[in-house]
């Protein structure tokens, strides 16, 4: 299974036009793209409502099946995930998620908690603590592998979980 994660694009089409260019099973955008629900960059991506999307369209939650894991996609603003992981944890239990995708604090990471793969690939425009702006690529089988993408396609971070 793989998938493409960004978030935080911030009005930045071209962007979030190459990013979907990536061939994955999904694309995900975790909000703030500051874009119309409509806009046709956003066409084939899954995604949410970021605290700076002003279309209502967009939905606070996405909760897909990709390859037979199940995805749940937040912003992260309203599980108040720049103070702690927890809300966004036991949300994630209770939808019975394999996979939380989140943005909001422009930050990437990716840890594994309880056989859960929680994900935030960072922004791609605009990145903060002195990190590159980025995207993530996951590929689950075997074993878990999040690349952290800058925006030339290179490889800026790598996790590899082997045992889950």
């Amino acid at each position: 299974m793989k998938i493409v994660v960004l978030s935080d694009s911030h009005r930045d089409k071209e962007t979030v036009k190459a990013v979907s260019a990536f061939s994955a099973d999904a694309t995900f955008h975790c909000g703030d793209s500051e874009l119309s629900f409509d806009d046709p960059v956003l066409h084939t991506m899954h995604k949410v409502r970021g605290n700076c999307d002003h279309d209502t369209r967009f939905p606070s939650t996405v909760v897909v099946e990709v390859k037979g894991k199940k995805v749940l996609a937040v912003h992260g603003h309203e599980h108040d995930v720049k103070q702690s992981m927890m809300g966004l944890y036991y949300y994630a239990k209770e939808c019975g998620a394999d996979i939380v995708l989140f943005g909001h604090s422009h930050l990437y990471g990716a840890e594994m908690q309880d056989g859960i793969l929680f994900l935030n690939p960072g922004s791609t425009m605009q990145p903060r603590g002195g990190k590159a702006a980025t995207f993530a690529i996951v590929e689950w089988d075997e074993t878990v592998r999040v690349t952290f993408k800058n925006m030339a396609f290179e490889t800026v971070d790598f996790i590899e979980i082997k045992k889950f």
